[in-house]
């Protein structure tokens, strides 16, 4: 069988069509796969492992039964590094760290959701380095559910407001330095991230060494993409209409 990987679904309470894209392609994979991961931005934001939004039962039964049959792996992203335990629990799935390496048939996979690699975007890497903190952590999930909420759609809607005003901007992107240090570190092996929402498959050489860079293509309206691996290679592939 294979192995498959997704990423950036931003599924939220205000896109029912991806959320019925992320069930039905579950019962489709269900059992029929080897494994499933899901490197980042599962959901548009998720403000704590006790959010009882009545969206979330549906993907997060979902994920359970899958879980009861599949392998099922989940990567923070930008939006969703607030999942914990209680995450694990509700979902049935197994939390990774970033980066995450794997080997299956015949190749070495470094996984990551690829916001670590935007390193020309300063302000957003030093969020980064205190939102991962244990202590900023804990300090907002201290907060009422309600604050967090509202900090949550005041930073989506600020995220939206920044597209529109620069769309895809240079910076959102990641950068050469950032993708041979990590694959150097690793020992060149194939990298596959999501985050950028720049579905590709790229080349990075360095002397006499070099390794393949796949991106993930993110879900909108009622289209995604996977990425999927077995015998033949990592190769990409469509989800929906």
């Amino acid at each position: 069988m294979a192995i498959h990987f997704i990423s950036d679904l931003h599924l939220a309470d205000d896109t029912p069509a991806l959320n019925q894209l992320f069930l039905d392609t579950l019962a489709e994979w269900q059992g029929r796969i080897d494994a499933l991961y899901i490197l980042g931005d599962l959901f548009e934001y998720w403000v704590g492992d006790d959010d009882d939004s009545a969206y979330l039962d549906a993907p997060l039964a979902a994920m359970r039964g899958f879980a009861r049959h599949t392998p099922l792996y989940v990567m923070h992203g930008n939006r969703d590094f607030l999942m914990g335990e209680g995450f694990e629990r509700r979902s049935g799935a197994k939390l990774l760290a970033d980066p995450t390496m794997l080997e299956a048939h015949g190749l070495r996979i470094l996984l990551s959701h690829g916001d670590a690699l935007c390193a020309d975007d300063a302000a957003y890497q030093q969020f980064r380095a205190v939102s991962r903190q244990p202590q900023w952590q804990q300090a907002m999930l201290a907060r009422p559910l309600a604050e967090r909420h509202a900090i949550a759609r005041h930073a989506r809607a600020q995220s939206e407001m920044n597209k529109q005003e620069t769309g895809l901007s240079a910076i959102s992107d990641v950068t050469e330095a950032a993708v041979q240090t990590l694959l150097a570190a690793h020992d060149w092996p194939t990298l596959i991230h999501g985050h950028t929402h720049r579905p590709a498959h790229h080349r990075h050489l360095a002397e006499d060494r070099g390794a393949s860079r796949w991106v993930i293509q993110d879900w909108h309206g009622e289209h995604g993409g996977y990425l999927r691996l077995d015998e033949a290679g990592v190769s990409a592939l469509q989800l929906g209409r």
